[in-house]
C-alpha cells in the first residue's frame, strides 16, 4: 500500500518541479521594465546624459535587455496644480495596464510627484531616486542617492582664481526651481560676506539682466545658478540662456554643474552628471536583481569636480598658476610640442640614433685598433712563451735523463755491488768454506748497509715519513738536515693543523725543500728563516734569506725549481709570490686556502 502511494506521488512531484522551473525561467527571461521620471525638460543636459547612460548601465548590470521608458516634468510649470493633474492623467492613460519593475525619480520634483500619486499610478513598484536635499522624502519600498547642492565650493574656486574680486552677482530665473536654488545659494554663500558683496539678480527680464551684466563694476564676477523662465514669463533653455549672458557680460562667469562648461563660464566646482546617473543606475540594478529597496540604505555622494575652461582663463587674463592643484583644466589649446610631439620625438630619436651609430663606429674602430695592437703583443708574447716552453721542455728532458742516470748510477755503483757481495757471502755460507759466524755477521752488515742505501734513495724520491710524522716534524727534520751546510736555518710555526691531506703536506714540504736548496746553492746568504702560520682560513708560508738576491722575471723562465713550486701549489689552489732584488735578499711567500685543505681531507 505504501509503495502504491509513493508511485502516485512521484509524477505529481515531477510535474510541480517542471512547473516551478518553467515559471522561474519565464520570470528570468522576461525583460525588466523601468520608468525614469526626470525633473527637467527633455533637452536638459541631465536628461541627455541619463537617456544615454541609464539603459546601457542597467542592461550591462542585468545581463539582459531592458524595457526602458522615460518622462519629463516641466519644472517651470510644476508648481501649478492644473499641470500636476494633467501630467498625472497623462501617465495613467499612457501606461494603463503596464506594470514596472522599478521607477526612477531624478531629483525632488519627480520624487514628490511619485510620492503623491504612487498608489494610483505605480502601486507596489520599488522606487529609486536621486535627491539634492539633505532630508529627502523617502517612501516605503524605496532607496536612493543623496548629493547635496554645493554652491560654496564654486565661490571658493572663484576667489582663488580672482583674489582681487570684491563683488559677486548671482543670476537665477523666475521659475520655481530657480527660486529654490536661490534660497539654497543665499544660505550657503552667506559665509563669504562681508569679504564679498553678494548681489542676487533673481527673476529679472532677459533684457534687464543683459543690460546689468554688460556694465558690472570692476573686481566683479558672475555666479550663474539656473534659469528656466525669466521675469517676463518667457521660457528658455538654461544653457542657451547662459550662452546669451556670457556674450554680453563684462566679468567672468562661474557655475556649479558640469553641463555649463563650454558655454562661456570660467569653471567651478561642477556636479558630475554622468556620475549621478551611474550611481542611480547601479541602485536600480540591485533592485531589479531582487533586493528589497527598503533594505538598501540610502547613500550619500560628493559628485563635484573642480574644473576650469583654459580658453576662459586666457580670455579674462587669469594666470594658470592660480588654478588650485587637482583642478581639471579643459579645452587647453595644444602647444607646438603637443601638436608635433610625435615628429619632434621621431626626429630627435633619429638624430640620437645617428649620433650613437657614429659614436659606436668610432668606438668600434678604436676597439679594433686596440685589439690589433693586443693581438700583435700577444703574438710576440706567445712567440716568447713558445721559445721558453721549447727550451724548458728540452731542459726538462735533460733533467729527467740526468735524474735517471743518477738513480741508475746509485743502483749500479752502490746497491748493485752490495747485492753482489751479499750473494757471494751467502753462497760461501751455504758451501761451508769459511767460518759461518763470521760470514753471517758480514752478510748481516751488508744487508743493513743495503737497506740504508735503498731507504736514502727512496727518501730522496718521496719522503714517506711525511705521512707518519706530519708536516711540522718533517720540516724540523729538513731544517736539521740542511743546517749541516754551515748556514743557520731557523724554523718557526704557529697554529698549524696537526692533520693535513697527503698532497698538501707533500706540496708544502717540497716547496720549502726547493726554496731552501735554492737559497743554499745560489743566495750566499748568512741566515735563512722559515715561518709557517695557520689560521681559520689559510696556511701562510714564508721562506726568507739575506743573500745576494736575483732578477725574478729573468730567472722565472730558466729555473725548473720555481716552475715546479708554482705548478704544485696550483693543484691545491695555493698562490706563490717571489720577491727579490739583486743585493737585498729573497722572500718566498706561499698561501694555501683552508677550504682547499678541508675538501681534500679524507673522512
Amino acid at each position: 500500500m505504501r509503495h502504491g502511494c509513493r508511485a502516485c506521488r512521484l509524477p505529481v512531484a515531477i510535474l510541480l518541479t517542471w512547473l516551478s522551473a518553467t515559471g522561474s525561467a519565464w520570470a528570468q527571461d522576461r525583460q525588466a521594465r523601468a520608468l525614469v521620471l526626470y525633473s527637467t525638460r527633455r533637452d536638459a543636459q541631465i536628461a541627455v546624459v541619463g537617456e544615454r547612460e541609464l539603459p546601457r548601465i542597467i542592461e550591462a548590470g542585468l545581463g539582459r535587455d531592458l524595457d526602458y521608458y522615460s518622462e519629463f516634468i516641466d519644472r517651470g510649470r510644476f508648481s501649478d496644480p492644473l499641470y500636476k493633474e494633467a501630467f498625472r492623467e497623462f501617465l495613467r492613460s499612457k501606461y494603463l495596464g503596464l506594470r514596472f519593475d522599478v521607477v526612477i525619480a531624478m531629483q525632488e520634483p519627480a520624487l514628490e510627484f511619485i510620492g503623491d500619486h504612487r498608489n494610483e499610478l505605480f502601486p507596489g513598484t520599488p522606487v529609486v531616486f536621486f535627491a539634492t536635499s539633505s532630508a529627502p522624502r523617502r517612501m516605503l519600498n524605496s532607496t536612493g542617492v543623496v548629493s547635496e547642492l554645493n554652491f560654496a565650493h564654486t565661490l571658493d574656486l572663484a576667489a582663488a582664481l580672482q583674489p582681487e574680486a570684491r563683488r559677486v552677482f548671482v543670476v537665477s530665473g523666475a521659475d520655481g526651481g530657480s527660486v529654490e536654488y536661490e534660497h539654497v545659494a543665499r544660505r550657503q554663500l552667506a559665509r563669504f560676506e562681508p569679504q564679498l558683496t553678494i548681489t542676487y539678480l533673481a527673476g529679472l527680464t532677459t533684457e534687464a539682466l543683459r543690460t546689468r551684466l554688460a556694465s558690472l563694476p570692476e573686481q566683479s564676477l558672475v555666479y550663474y545658478l539656473v534659469a528656466n523662465r525669466d521675469g517676463a514669463g518667457q521660457s528658455m533653455h538654461p544653457l542657451e540662456y547662459l550662452d546669451s549672458l556670457a556674450a554680453v557680460a563684462n566679468a567672468p562667469i562661474y557655475c556649479w554643474v558640469d553641463s555649463a562648461i563650454g558655454h562661456g563660464i570660467v569653471g567651478g566646482s561642477l556636479k558630475n552628471q554622468t556620475a549621478e546617473t551611474d550611481a542611480v543606475a547601479r541602485l536600480a540594478v540591485r533592485v531589479l536583481r531582487g533586493e528589497s529597496a527598503d533594505e538598501i540604505p540610502m547613500s550619500t555622494a560628493d559628485l563635484n569636480v573642480a574644473q576650469v575652461d583654459w580658453r576662459q582663463l586666457r580670455h579674462w587674463g587669469i594666470p594658470e598658476a592660480r588654478v588650485p592643484q587637482g583642478t581639471l583644466v579643459l579645452f587647453r589649446e595644444p602647444t607646438v610640442w603637443d601638436r608635433y610631439k610625435r615628429y619632434i620625438v621621431g626626429a630627435a630619436a633619429l638624430v640620437f640614433a645617428q649620433t650613437m651609430l657614429i659614436a659606436s663606429l668610432l668606438a668600434q674602430r678604436a676597439r679594433r685598433r686596440r685589439a690589433e695592437a693586443e693581438v700583435r703583443d700577444n703574438e710576440r708574447e706567445l712567440q716568447t712563451s713558445f721559445e721558453r716552453i721549447r727550451d724548458l721542455g728540452g731542459r726538462l728532458l735533460n733533467a729527467q735523463e740526468t735524474e735517471r742516470a743518477t738513480i741508475a748510477r746509485e743502483l749500479h755503483d752502490d746497491i748493485s755491488q752490495q747485492v753482489i757481495l751479499l750473494s757471494i757471502d751467502l753462497e760461501l755460507l751455504m758451501k761451508g768454506r769459511a767460518d759461518p759466524a763470521q760470514l753471517a755477521g758480514e752478510a748481516l752488515s751488508r744487508a743493513q748497509s743495503l737497506a740504508k742505501s735503498v731507504h736514502d734513495l727512496s727518501h730522496r724520491l718521496h719522503p714517506a715519513r711525511l705521512r707518519l710524522i706530519g708536516l711540522v716534524p718533517a720540516l724540523e727534520g729538513l731544517q736539521h738536515e740542511l743546517s749541516a751546510s754551515g748556514i743557520p736555518i731557523s724554523f718557526t710555526h704557529d697554529d698549524v693543523p696537526s692533520t693535513l691531506p697527503p698532497d698538501v703536506t707533500v706540496c708544502v714540504f717540497r716547496t720549502v725543500q726547493e726554496a731552501l736548496q735554492n737559497a743554499l746553492k745560489y743566495s750566499r746568504a748568512r741566515q735563512i728563516s722559515v715561518r709557517l702560520i695557520g689560521s681559520p682560513h689559510q696556511l701562510a708560508l714564508t721562506v726568507a734569506d739575506d743573500g745576494v738576491g736575483f732578477d725574478v722575471k729573468a730567472a722565472w723562465g730558466r729555473g725548473l725549481g720555481l716552475i715546479s713550486m708554482g705548478e704544485r701549489l696550483e693543484t691545491i689552489d695555493g698562490t706563490l709570490a717571489i720577491r727579490s732584488t739583486p743585493g737585498v735578499g729573497t722572500t718566498v711567500e706561499v698561501v694555501v686556502p683552508l677550504h682547499a685543505i678541508e675538501e681534500t681531507i679524507p673522512v
